[in-house]
């Protein structure tokens, strides 16, 4: 039996599994093999609710290395390849929108 606070997940279309890697917040991905990527390309990529929750359950319980797992949307192009499905996961694959202090040569303040 369910839990009355346990929520079903529900899906409209192509998604997939993203987190943060624990030790230095990367941007990672689940992949078929049950293993994390930073390559969006290799995410294992699914249609279905049953299919969603069991990557995502995997994914939650690997603490250790990802934290923040959640159900991400993507986009199919005709090819076959696979898109990030919204704002967020576009911004969260090609990084951040503003160029940070240590990547543009000024010094980074302890505390920000």
């Amino acid at each position: 039996m369910t839990s009355p606070l346990e929520k079903k997940l529900k899906i409209a279309g192509p998604v997939l599994i993203t987190a943060n890697r624990l030790g230095d917040g990367a941007v990672i991905y689940r992949t078929a093999d049950g293993r994390w990527t930073t390559d969006f390309d290799r995410a294992a990529v699914v249609t279905t609710a049953p299919d969603a929750t069991e990557l995502l359950e995997a994914a939650i319980a690997d603490d250790i290395g990802a934290v923040g797992a959640y159900v991400a949307p993507v986009q199919l192009d005709k090819n076959g390849g696979a898109r990030p499905g919204n704002l967020r996961e576009r911004i969260r694959l090609a990084g951040p929108t503003i160029v940070l202090p240590a990547s543009a040569g000024l010094p980074v303040t302890a505390g920000l």
